[in-house]
């Protein structure tokens, strides 16, 4: 079985698969300060729970695939691998790694791993042109081209961090729960501004992904042939407003890392 672990700035994801098949998922919050030991006790914990898994650490995993955009969380994670599953094979999505999407950007590195990840996932199971839209943290939108290039994408605040920003910043507002609310024009300060995030949102999604396909498209292709896939905790939250999804990949992520550890080591079975 292959153990997928994807760290970002606010949760960390692990993702097991056996073959093609995610079987098991986990989420816990991202803490920089955690150390490989306690990052090892919270995985075993987890993992210990699964019917197919022993109770130590790593028995019955066949191989590991990790990305990160935290560094301190990716050290420690490395050091997970190397402590506690033997000679279990790991790739650390970084700089050097086999992904078969060429990166055409000024600076490739720049580019974090996620959003590599993302886009291996995307070319793959859509084919290209395509667009991802990750609402984490950041809602990031990431552009694959016709022949499966990344060709670049968009950074825009995520949707936790405009709530925890009106809550700190407005002086008669609080932080809210991120809900549907009643209707558009809210009877409350609390719907009034689960509306702002829910269709405000919405809204953004809309006219990003519409410029995005515009260019990616060209002067003679059709913007509705690209595909738009959305994917991350929150975005069940915009689904239903957005006009231009077209897929809802939850797991879009893990199986980008599935691919990656298949393209640099092979078959973890």
């Amino acid at each position: 079985m292959l153990l997928t672990i994807d760290a970002g700035n606010t949760q960390t994801v692990f993702g097991l698969f056996d073959g093609e098949e995610i079987v098991e998922h986990w989420r816990i919050s991202t803490d920089p300060r955690r150390t490989a030991d306690e990052l090892a006790v919270l995985m075993q914990g987890l993992m210990s729970m699964h019917p197919l898994l022993g109770e130590e650490l790593g028995e019955g995993v066949n191989g590991i695939a990790i990305c990160s955009t935290v560094p301190f969380v990716l050290h420690e994670l490395r050091e997970v691998t190397r402590r506690y599953f033997g000679d279990v094979p790991a790739v650390l999505v970084e700089p050097g790694v086999k992904t078969g999407v060429p990166i055409l950007t000024d600076n490739p590195k720049e580019v974090g791993a996620d959003r590599i990840v993302n886009a291996v996932a995307a070319a793959e199971l859509y084919g290209g042109p395509a667009i991802v839209v990750d609402f984490g943290t950041a809602t990031t939108f990431d552009a694959v081209s016709a022949r499966g290039e990344y060709t670049g994408g968009v950074i825009a605040p995520g949707i936790e961090i405009s709530v925890e920003a009106l809550g700190v910043r407005g002086a008669q507002l609080r932080k809210i729960e991120l809900a549907r609310p009643r209707s558009v024009i809210g009877k409350n300060t609390v719907e009034a501004m689960q509306s702002g995030i829910l269709y405000g949102f919405a809204g953004q999604v809309d006219g990003v992904v519409t410029r995005m396909a515009k260019e990616l498209a060209g002067p003679e292709g059709d913007p509705d042939d690209v595909r738009v896939i959305a994917t991350g905790g929150l975005a069940p939250m915009v689904l239903g407003e957005s006009s231009v999804i077209d897929v809802h990949e939850p797991w879009l992520t893990l199986i980008g890392l599935r691919l990656v550890y298949e393209r640099n080591v092979g078959s973890f079975t």
